[in-house]
């Protein structure tokens, strides 16, 4: 316990500039949740775990070194997403150096988990942002022109009837959705699921339902402006109910999905236990 307390306070800097990055977008807030998600799929192994020896590893020692390393030369650049990569890998090898290779098997799942805490490049998302914004505010001119709304886009600003225009922001691109249900997917499907096709399933639906959702959030906010004002439409306080709202409706869509699994894929009577 006492290397562990030594790394966690070495980590304290390093764990500081990730809750910067986590805080500074909408789609990365659920980074301060995933260690302790981690830490809760791993105590459901508890039992499992206090069978296994304890065999510390001389491996895990040189590669806790290497990351001691990269840490500081992280910190000294100060990126998130390299700070974070250098986290999850010094948890990895804390777990090998401590109790041995069996211990990381065990775990690989909660150990794996933690990569969702990590920030995603602003390279890599600004890109996603964009082609998403396309991709529904397309769609959803699509839709309405089909039931007689007189709706125009150019890019991603739609010209409503009188002239009024409305532009499809970074919230509406379905990007917060999308990066926040997929570690809520992967696990519901490892720990509701039993085999691996419905467990790629499950996530893989993570993307439809992100889309859909946040179509309908821009084809509401059209209507509402077309109808009632642009201003109350994008700037009240239903606009900002209506973002959480397309947040949970995607949950409670990704969770029956999970059950509409089991009665196209049904679990085939031979098969033995969950597979982990």
């Amino acid at each position: 316990m006492g290397v562990v307390a030594l790394v966690l306070i070495a980590w304290l800097p390093g764990l500081s500039i990730l809750a910067e990055a986590w805080n500074a977008s909408e789609s990365a807030t659920h980074g301060f949740l995933v260690p302790f998600v981690a830490l809760w799929a791993a105590t459901a192994h508890r039992q499992e775990l206090a069978l296994l020896p304890v065999e510390p590893n001389g491996v895990g020692r040189i590669l806790l070194g290497i990351c001691a390393l990269a840490y500081l030369a992280a910190h000294v650049v100060g990126q998130a997403s390299l700070l974070g990569v250098v986290f999850v890998a010094t948890v990895a090898a804390l777990v090998l150096a401590l109790r041995g290779p069996r211990w990381v098997s065990r775990l690989r799942f909660p150990l794996l988990y933690l990569v969702f805490m990590i920030p995603l490049p602003p390279a890599w998302v600004t890109p996603l942002i964009v082609e998403l914004q396309l991709i529904v505010s397309s769609a959803a001119v699509r839709l309405l022109q089909l039931f007689g709304v007189a709706i125009f886009r150019e890019g991603n600003v739609l010209t409503l009837p009188g002239d009024e225009s409305l532009f499809v922001a970074e919230a509406c691109s379905g990007i917060t959705s999308l990066i926040t249900l997929v570690p809520i997917g992967v696990f519901v499907a490892y720990f509701t699921e039993s085999t691996l096709r419905r467990r790629l399933a499950l996530v893989a639906a993570v993307v439809p339902i992100a889309l859909a959702g946040n179509l309908a959030r821009v084809i509401l906010t059209v209507v509402l402006a077309i109808r009632v004002d642009v201003q109350f439409a994008t700037e009240g306080p239903l606009h900002a109910w209506a973002g959480a709202a397309t947040y949970v409706v995607g949950c409670v869509c990704l969770l029956g999905f999970g059950r509409l699994l089991h009665f196209i894929w049904p679990e085939s009577s031979s098969a033995s236990g969950r597979s982990t």
